[in-house]
Formats: C-alpha cells, structure tokens, sequence
C-alpha cells in the first residue's frame, strides 16, 4: 500500500471516528480531541519548518538549470521559453476560474463555518498594511529576517535576484553554488520524507478533531473541494488539444487519438516520468521528429507542470473562500506570479512533497492560513489524477508545436 493510499485512510478513519465520537460519546471525544490536536499540530509544525529552505533551495536550481538549458541552442531556448509562458498563463487561468467556480458553486455556508470553528488553532488573518509600506517590504533589508518571519514574498524576490546573479558567474563558482544548493534541497526533500511518512498520524490526528468538532459538514466540504480543484485541473489541460492544433498543426482527432494512451499511464502511474517512454512513442507518432522529442520532452517533463500553477492557486484561493480572505488585485497579481515561480522550482518533487511546497508561499505571501494544507493533502490523490493527464498531454503538445516552429523555420531559410 502506497503512503498516499495509507493517508487518505488514516483521513477516512480520523473523521469518521471524530464524528461517531462527537456525536455518542461527545465528553470522551472532547478529550481525544485535545490530545489529537497537540500530535496534529507537531506534525504540521514539522511540514512548516521544511518550507522557506526547500523553497529558496528548489528556485535557485531551477533558475540555474533553465538558464543553462537555454544556453543548449536556440530549441532548448524557445522550449524554455514556452514553459515559462504556459506556466504564467496556467496560474492566471488557475486565478480565474477558482473564484469563477466559486461563485458559480458556493462552498456550502454550513460546511465553511463548521471547519472554521474546528480549526480553532488557526491564527487570525492579519490586515494588510498601506500600499505604500507592501511596496516598500517587497524588498527586503534582510533577507534572513524575512525568513524567520515567514515573509515569502520579499523572500522570493531576493532569491531571484540571487539565482540570476548566479548564473552570471563562471563556470566553477556557478557550478558550486548550484551543487550547494542542490544538495540542500536535496536533503531537505529527505527530511520532508520523514514528515510525510509520518502523515498517517497526523492527518488521522487532525481529520479526528475536525470531525469531532464539525461533524458531517466536513464530508460535504472535502467532496466540494475535490471537484472545484479537478475542474480547474481538467480545463488547464485540455488546453493542450489547442495547443496541438493551432501551434502543432495536428489534427484534433489524430491528437486525441494517440494521447489517449498516454493519458490511460499516466492515470495507472501518476507519473509524468514514468509516461516518457510513451510519450516520446506518441509525439513521433504525431510526426515529431526523433531529435525533437528527445531535446523537448525530457526538458517539459523536468520544468513543465501546465496544471501546477492552475491548481495550486486554485487550493490556495480555495481556502482563502473557505476563511473569508478579502484578496485585492494586488495580492491576485502577486499569486500568480508565486503560483508560476514556486511550481516550476518544485516540479521534480512527488506530488506529496509539492503541494506543501507550491502551496504554503502562496497562502504565505497572502496571509492565508496554511493549517488547512495538512488535511487537504490527505485527498491530493484525487486531484493528482488530473494533475498528471494534463501535464503529460501538454508536453506532447509542446513538442508538436516546437516541432512545427523548427519546420516553419527550416522552410523560411529554404
């Protein structure tokens, strides 16, 4: 049994023991509930620890290594290119459609207020200071204090600023400082294993106190949850059925008919990595040639999550609902750019790993609660599903429309 499975059973179990204790024995299950909560609440307190170093760890490789695969030749450039352009525009569309969807279908008010309530732990939402001083603190006079206090926002921009100066370095000095931070990222990843192998007590800790405080409400807001979140997944990645036809120039039944396979692994698998092999099959299928697929679809499947940033925002904004965060266009525009930052840094990560990771700086950065993340990743497995089927439909996609720029070009020179 994997951990995600063993997970989303300890949630299954924690919440229908909270409310069978709640609602028979309610004295007992008040106590169990306290001491629940004190286990959750470490185990959430380890995931928060692993954030801010993973974060900047993960962004500072990422940066360093599309730099150099843009440094491959002018395909590689275009390739990167247009992952950073798809992850902009998933993580815009992901700021759409989740308020859009909300609006449209309303978590239902019981539910919202019977999770709040359970929730007890979590911290107010602060207000947000002046324009003029959130413009000021966007760059930060320390950096390491930005840290300590969970200021992801002037945090991520001096990593930037960092990563890029790195990659104006020589060869040896940059190549050292990527190792470094390489490594750390790489323990890091280490330790966050240790947490999560340690998810099934935690999550059925705070899955027994929501239930014991909220009752059957919380069944009706995890299954909103669920299909709000898939929808957005679902309509990022069928994008990819554009992108094939118009940028491609393949037939929309041609496309439909070799991905489907392609879609079945990767719903067995949940792996874009483990669907490669397939998806290199199917794009020379599509009339990809050889040397074109092996450049671009190694480079989309290590860089390029389209319905990361989509459905990461979407959970983030989902929660934002869920505690009535008032978010102005300000902190929309600031989501979508850490929605599209912190998906690429983490698209290497198993999707346990990533959600806590892409997830937390955007909740972070907006002062919304994160407590809820350690419940809602119990049911990531779902959403996942969607995740994966349009990641890897859009690769092949990209690969068909980079093969068509390459023979547009070709065709121009002759």
């Amino acid at each position: 049994m994997s951990n995600a499975t063993r997970i989303l059973l300890a949630f299954v179990i924690g919440l229908a023991l909270g409310i069978f204790a709640a609602a028979i024995i309610p004295a007992i299950g008040t106590q169990i509930a306290y001491w629940l909560d004190i286990v959750g609440s470490l185990w959430l307190n380890g995931l928060r620890m692993t954030v801010v170093p993973l974060v900047v760890a993960l962004l500072i490789t990422g940066i360093v290594k599309s730099a150099e695969a843009a440094r491959a030749g002018p395909m590689a450039a275009r390739t990167v290119t247009w992952i950073v352009v798809m992850m902009g525009l998933s993580a815009a569309m992901g700021a759409l459609l989740t308020p859009t969807l909300l609006s449209l279908w309303p978590m239902p008010p019981e539910s919202a207020a019977a999770l709040r309530a359970a929730l007890t732990d979590v911290p107010a939402v602060a207000e947000q200071p002046p324009l003029r001083d959130f413009i000021v603190a966007l760059v930060p006079t320390n950096p390491i204090s930005s840290a300590a206090n969970d200021s992801i926002l002037p945090l991520l921009i001096f990593t930037l600023v960092f990563a890029f100066a790195i990659t104006r370095l020589a060869q040896g000095p940059r190549a050292q400082m990527a190792g470094f931070f390489s490594a750390l990222a790489d323990a890091m990843v280490v330790v966050i294993e240790w947490v999560l192998k340690l998810a099934p007590i935690g999550v059925f800790a705070l899955a027994f106190v929501v239930g014991a405080r909220s009752g059957f409400a919380a069944l009706g807001a995890v299954a909103h949850y669920i299909v709000t979140v898939s929808i957005v997944g679902i309509i990022v990645g069928s994008f990819a059925y554009l992108v094939a036809t118009f940028a491609g120039k393949v037939r929309f039944s041609e496309y439909a008919r070799q991905i489907a396979p392609v879609q079945a692994f990767a719903v067995s698998t949940q792996s874009s990595l483990a669907s490669l092999p397939l998806m290199l099959k199917k794009a020379e299928a599509l009339g990809v040639r050889e040397s074109t697929a092996g450049l671009v679809l190694p480079m989309a499947v290590a860089l390029l999550r389209v319905t990361g940033p989509a459905m990461n925002l979407a959970v983030a904004l989902y929660v934002a609902n869920w505690f009535g965060v008032e978010l102005s266009g300000f902190d929309y525009g600031f989501a979508i750019f850490i929605a599209a930052l912190t998906s690429m840094g983490a698209v290497s990560l198993p999707g346990s790993v990533s959600f806590v990771t892409s997830i937390a700086p955007i909740c972070l950065a907006l002062g919304i609660p994160i407590e809820p993340l350690a419940l809602l990743i119990a049911v990531e497995t779902l959403p996942d599903i969607f995740r994966t089927t349009g990641n890897v439909q859009m690769d092949v996609a990209l690969a068909t429309a980079i093969e068509a720029s390459e023979k547009e070009k070709a065709n121009a020179i002759s």
